[in-house]
């Protein structure tokens, strides 16, 4: 029997057999297709950018992903699907060159001690597997790849580890294998031998930007260690390891973004902050704030990375359920009063208030903010960052907004008295002031406020309501399952305001989409509390927080577990999810 030969015409020649494409199609290709084509791209790649449909199943096109299906059970082999997360770049480069890579369009995926696990285009075609084993001196396993995602991974992959290897061979600045102690690290931020300008490293920033971009990443961690570098992605609040950089290399990465952020490169002992402006690979602008912090090693760097989108969400979008949009709406339509969002660092805060705040920025109306820093730049606002070497903080901001004809004040959070003091004269001279604070609970808020020292008086003159939020994360739409309900744990969450449970509920499975995570993306769960006049009754000098709460909920306050209870029986997201960012339950 001949070996199949993976060609253009063989492979239509199975399909039309197959009943997948008719005959004429095949024929009018095989004719028209170019030298160029047939060089450049994959048989399938050819019969995919046709959009043909299925000959006996019309509704289904055929689609790369689908041809390559079908190629894995034709061969009878392994389809494998490429996650940059779970893969060593530099162990998978390693195996062989480029040339020889990009000839065969072949990529190692998976490097063990014994094994080493091979993508390929072309099943069939396997005269270097022979040769490769011999050199790696291990077990060579074949997996079919997608070819378009093959190639683009090829030269994103030996783009990176040329671009390490340069930067390595460049020498910049020899680090001390033995770091002990701050005095040494400091030594070496005067050294001058780092070239953060060089072109490898660019090219070694430009990727990771990028390749955070492409994974949905909200934040990028750079952190030295005593041998290497780690780059660690936060996706969808969970953090995940990128890739190990050497601990010179690092060094220079480190420079090559603080140049990017305008921050002071000689300066490696106390912490800076900045912002760069740069484009995603769709177009998009994207903006980053970025943070640095000396540690025993070297500097550390994290990018928050903000979405673009935020300012066009709407209320739904955030996860607010009608009743909440209905109490949000409500609050921030009043024309003056202070409107409190709490939770903790990460816990969507800021999108709440900048949508918002965007909301209510109409032509006829003057919304100003006083932030530390500044983090999504609007032009329908007016926007003042804090700088305390020039002592402009937060109070002296909302005193200076407060000359400049406001009608909105954001301030972005009250931390001590005297910012407290202000944002309540702003309010009291009809301002609408909006703000932050760090509390566990919407009612905590209150004794937040009393500790700083607001008096009950003017906490009840001017506060409107109060809001707090935490950031839970959303099942794949793609991949997730009805689940029997475990009673006990909807109990843990619901009670004890009732005990109705949905009979179904969802649960995480996994999938190519989502990483075999079962989530993709986060969605916002609120406990509103407008200041009612029940509420106003219980802020005294003699404040019950317990009693405050009960009133709360009296009063119609849904806590966040109940919140998030919503969100689970919708199938959005699960218990766990829940009960793992949400307040304990409150006894009553």
């Amino acid at each position: 029997m001949t070996k199949p030969v993976c060609t253009l015409e063989w492979i239509l020649e199975q399909l039309v057999s197959q009943e997948i494409v008719e005959q004429d199609k095949a024929s009018m290709v095989t004719s028209l297709v170019s030298a160029q084509d047939r060089k450049n791209l994959h048989p399938l790649e050819i019969i995919a950018s046709r959009q043909w449909t299925h000959k006996s199943h019309p509704e289904q096109v055929l689609t790369l992903d689908m041809l390559t299906n079908w190629l894995v059970e034709k061969s009878g082999t392994t389809r494998y699907h490429f996650d940059p997360l779970k893969m060593d770049v530099g162990s998978c480069t390693s195996v062989m060159s480029y040339a020889y890579a990009s000839r065969f369009k072949i990529l190692a995926v998976e490097v063990d001690e014994d094994k080493v696990v091979i993508a390929v285009t072309d099943p069939y075609d396997l005269e270097w597997m022979e040769e490769v084993e011999r050199i790696v001196n291990k077990e060579i396993t074949t997996v079919l790849a997608d070819p378009a995602e093959l190639k683009n991974y090829l030269v994103e992959f030996y783009s990176v580890s040329k671009a390490m290897e340069g930067a390595g061979n460049k020498g910049l600045g020899e680090l001390p294998g033995n770091i002990q102690n701050l005095e040494q690290l400091i030594q070496l931020g005067k050294s001058g031998k780092v070239d953060a300008e060089d072109q490898h490293i660019v090219s070694i920033v430009d990727w990771l930007m990028q390749y955070a971009f492409n994974q949905r990443a909200s934040d990028i961690h750079i952190e030295p260690r005593r041998e290497q570098g780690n780059v660690r992605f936060r996706i969808d609040g969970v953090m995940h390891q990128v890739y190990e950089i050497p601990a010179n290399i690092t060094a220079a990465v480190v420079s090559r973004i603080k140049i990017m952020g305008r921050l002071d490169v000689a300066e490696k002992r106390k912490p800076q902050d900045g912002r760069i402006k740069t484009l995603s690979p769709d177009g998009i602008e994207i903006e980053l704030r970025l943070s640095s912090m000396p540690t025993a090693f070297g500097e550390k760097l994290v990018l928050r990375i903000f979405d673009p989108e935020v300012l066009v969400k709407n209320f739904a979008a955030l996860g607010l359920e009608k009743r909440e949009s209905d109490i949000w709406n409500n609050m921030i339509s009043r024309p003056y009063g202070i409107i409190l969002v709490t939770g903790p660092t990460g816990s969507g805060k800021t999108t709440t208030l900048y949508t918002s705040l965007k909301h209510l920025a109409k032509p006829e109306v003057n919304v100003c903010t006083i932030e530390d820093p500044i983090e999504l730049i609007e032009p329908s606002f007016n926007q003042m960052q804090v700088q305390h070497n020039i002592d402009l903080d937060f109070a002296t901001g909302v005193k200076t907004l407060l000359r400049q004809d406001p009608d909105i004040i954001m301030v972005g959070e009250i931390r001590d008295r005297e910012t407290a003091e202000m944002a309540v004269q702003a309010a009291l001279t009809g301002h609408l002031v909006l703000s932050t604070l760090h509390t566990n609970d919407a009612p905590s808020a209150i004794a937040r406020l009393a500790e700083i020292g607001v008096p009950p008086y003017l906490i009840t003159a001017t506060l409107i309501g109060v809001v707090a939020q935490r950031l839970v994360r959303t099942l794949c739409p793609h991949c997730k399952q009805e689940s029997s309900l475990e009673l006990i744990d909807w109990q843990a969450l619901i009670k004890p305001w009732t005990t109705s449970a949905p009979e179904k509920i969802c649960a995480a499975e996994g999938c190519l989409e989502c990483r075999q995570t079962g989530f993709s993306g986060r969605i916002g769960i609120y406990e509103m509390m407008p200041l009612t006049d029940a509420l106003k009754h219980d802020i005294s000098d003699n404040f019950d927080l317990v009693k405050f709460r009960k009133t709360a909920i009296k009063d119609g306050m849904k806590p966040l577990n109940l919140a998030g209870a919503q969100k689970v029986a919708r199938g959005l997201t699960t218990i766990e999810e829940v009960l793992k960012v949400a307040p304990p339950r409150y006894d009553l």
